[in-house]
């Protein structure tokens, strides 16, 4: 059975998933590939989330969370940016490519940034691309 590559979005209730409502809305059109998780924080997603998400088949995880200082929870952000961190580090030590992975940083005013963090990250992990394939030459007509 071959499934399509999805990447895993963790967004924060507030701000980008707050967004995400926002591009549907606007009907900007973001990849199928993302499937959004919504999270009261973006400093609630563990690591080992994103670990079991990519172990699990996912082909990315990007987390989004409000801009540093505009946090709903005072200091969630800046908590999200430590286990980014930490999270870079161990998908490294793991042999884990590391543009698997991203934080992002989106207020609920700004669908625009968020679609466009969307298709980077799907344009980085080369999903949807079509492969080139060189068509056939027409036959000669009959005589």
């Amino acid at each position: 059975m071959n499934r399509e590559p999805v990447i895993i979005a963790f967004c924060c209730n507030w701000c980008s998933y707050a967004a995400a409502d926002l591009a549907g809305i606007s009907r900007l059109q973001y990849p199928g590939s993302i499937r959004i998780l919504r999270v009261m924080c973006s400093g609630m997603v563990h690591p080992e989330l994103v670990y079991q998400a990519l172990n699990k088949g996912a082909a990315g995880v990007i987390i989004v969370g409000c801009h540093l200082g505009e946090c709903h929870y005072i200091r969630g952000n800046d908590m999200a940016l430590t286990r980014a961190e930490i999270i870079a580090d161990t998908l490294e030590e793991l042999g884990i490519a590391a543009e698997r992975f991203q934080l992002v940083w989106v207020s609920s005013s700004e669908p625009e940034r968020l679609v466009a963090a969307f298709r980077e990250m799907n344009e980085r992990l080369g999903i949807g691309r079509t492969p080139e394939i060189e068509a056939p030459e027409a036959p000669e007509a009959g005589r």
